[in-house]
């Protein structure tokens, strides 16, 4: 990108997204003013109003629900979709055409996410998105709306040509990286740069405190990023440490990837009031669910963000010819909302429970793979105890909508000192933070002004170990395949735009007819480039299985060595190169086709 104007953080949220800039150069000794994008948006039929947030929904309406001009926006006269506080508010009466949690669907790796699947059992097929479409759908939104509002007919201040970093869950693996850049490609911002989401809430913090972070905290101090957002929980650990006389960040462990968040917890509201109806003798049909869980996603997130209100209306539409004498209304309290809360998703514990694994059924429903345990403080006692052993974080900084609530986090505070091996153990402070539904935007822009020599970085690299699978060379035993070993190619905390060469390793590469390459990762941290693993069960885990032929003379098998190089983006690519002529064949993820290709 050259000479952009502004440096624009996107926070591409499960239930919201937030757009945040600040000018890319400034003047000598001019301090930076990082400013919120209001987006404009329709927010009623035909009425089009400035918003801070975008809601992350989109309304994709049949022929008679939805005229396309009553979806009209300044920049576009008719419009087969809407995006934000109207698709949100009417996707309430027309749950089957609302797409919600686009995000969540990026990273569900048993479906196809670039076919037209949702909305999830939506109707006809000619209505439907690939969560990659409406990804991008939003995305596209926002691309539109800054360019009507902020740049006009001046091409230098469309912002495709500004430099862009858009945040993803830390927990994201590769796959869900790349169809997050796929679907800014598609919106038309073709140069973007990922940063991970809790990073992004600590940039924003360190941003807010004006350049007197340092005051706050000391060498050796360890702080959890709690980031409990729309659709998915973010665990992430920042060391405090000291190099060369300076204090610097290091982020040593990021958690497993956990669906789970503020879409379980209107689930969970809607299965509690839906259970109230039925015992006074309404029962709902899945399509009144569906409405149901909106309503209550609404009704939470007013409840949570108004100290003041105590409860809020829900009503569930009737069906068929009786629609308004079959309506059901009723109320959600503010208590109803933090009892779920706090004692189904944020419940007292020990520091050694562990995630509950239920039975699993033979057969289930393909929909979005939850977090078997809902219990995020099972899986916070998990990922302190595998990333930092007997020691505890010294200070927590919370972040997303859920966080909103005070009470929960008091929760997770009363939690984590309950596992101090002693009272007389320092006391982990939280980190007080300015807002919970803007920092991550914030943050994101903050990171840009860092990559310019304008701010402090973390310095972080890969969230996994990644290996590939190499077969043992051993004599054949008739039914007995080759055990599979494990090559580290890619270990923890590996810089993104670096690479490495495995010189002094050789092996033998089969081109000319069909293969398969798997691909494996861990949370293991002790593993460096090219070692070899082979008892690897329960440590480390399959992510892929790739079929592919490499060209080459059929059955050829050429003696090889290894390149490997992680891009910007967070994708691992891996070259093999030939001993004898230099001919080189590359694998890396081909998300359309969901294999892996050599070229």
């Amino acid at each position: 990108m050259h000479n952009p104007v502004y440096i624009i953080g996107i926070d591409l949220g499960t239930t919201n997204s937030v757009v945040a800039y600040t000018e890319a150069d400034t003047e000598m000794g001019r301090p930076s003013e990082i400013r919120l994008f209001e987006i404009p948006q329709l927010i009623d039929a035909g009425v089009v109003e400035k918003r801070r947030m975008l809601p992350s929904f989109v309304l994709v309406p049949g022929e008679h629900d939805v005229s396309q001009t009553a979806m009209a926006l300044p920049w576009q006269e008719t419009s087969p979709l809407a995006v934000g506080e109207f698709a949100k508010n009417r996707g309430v009466e027309l749950p089957n055409r609302l797409i919600a949690s686009s995000k969540s669907w990026l990273c569900h790796t048993l479906v196809d996410r670039n076919k037209p699947i949702l909305p999830w059992e939506g109707p006809e097929e000619k209505f439907k998105k690939s969560p990659v479409e409406a990804s991008a759908a939003i995305l596209q939104h926002i691309r539109d709306a800054w360019n009507h509002a902020m740049a006009a007919d001046d091409e230098s201040l469309k912002m495709e040509n500004q430099e862009i970093l858009l945040t993803v869950p830390a927990s994201f693996d590769a796959v869900a990286r790349e169809l997050t850049v796929k679907a800014a490609e598609i919106s038309g911002l073709n140069h973007v740069t990922l940063l991970e989401e809790p990073q992004a809430a600590f940039y924003a913090w360190i941003e807010s405190t004006s350049h007197g972070w340092r005051d706050m905290v000391t060498q050796g101090d360890l702080v959890l990023v709690c980031d409990v957002g729309g659709g998915t929980t973010d665990f992430s650990l920042i060391k405090i440490s000291e190099e060369q006389g300076e204090l610097a960040l290091d982020r040593i462990a990021v958690g497993e990837h956990l669906l789970v968040g503020g879409d379980n917890m209107d689930l969970a509201l809607a299965y509690s009031i839906s259970r109230q109806m039925a015992d006074n003798g309404t029962r709902l049909d899945a399509w009144q669910m569906r409405g149901l869980w909106h309503s209550c996603r609404n009704a939470k997130e007013r409840l949570l963000s108004d100290p003041d209100a105590q409860e809020y209306p829900i009503t569930v539409l009737g069906r068929g010819s009786g629609l308004i004498g079959g309506t059901v209304k009723t109320v959600l309290s503010r208590d109803a909302v933090e009892k779920v809360l706090l004692d189904g998703f944020f419940p007292v514990c020990e520091r050694t429970t562990r995630p509950v694994s239920p039975q699993k059924t033979g057969i289930r429903e393909l929909g979005l793979p939850y977090a078997s345990d809902p219990a995020v403080t099972h899986h916070l006692a998990e990922f302190l105890q595998q990333n930092n052993g007997e020691s505890l974080p010294t200070m927590v900084l919370f972040n997303g909508g859920v966080i909103k609530a005070k009470n929960v986090r008091n929760r997770i505070m009363e939690v984590m000192t309950s596992w101090k091996a002693s009272e007389d153990a320092p006391p982990i402070r939280e980190i007080p933070s300015n807002d919970f539904d803007l920092a991550v935007a914030r943050g994101a822009v903050y990171y840009g002004m860092a990559k310019r020599g304008r701010g402090v970085r973390i310095r972080y690299g890969l969230n996994k170990s990644y290996y590939v699978g190499i077969a043992a060379s051993m004599p054949a035993v008739p039914g007995i395949p080759a055990p599979l070993k494990a090559l580290c190619v890619a270990p923890f905390g590996m810089e993104e735009g670096t690479g490495a060469t495995l010189e002094n390793q050789e092996f033998a590469l089969v081109v000319g007819e069909p293969v398969n390459f798997d691909f494996l990762s861990s949370m293991r941290h002790d593993h460096d480039v090219g070692t070899v693993v082979e008892d690897w069960e329960g440590e480390i885990r399959s992510i892929a299985e790739i079929q592919t032929t490499l060209d080459g003379e059929l059955g050829s098998v050429i003696p090889v060595t290894l390149e490997i190089r992680v891009t910007e983006v967070g994708i691992l690519e891996l070259w093999c190169v030939s001993r004898e002529d230099g001919r080189r064949w590359k694998l890396e993820f081909n998300v359309r086709e969901k294999e892996t290709l050599g070229s």
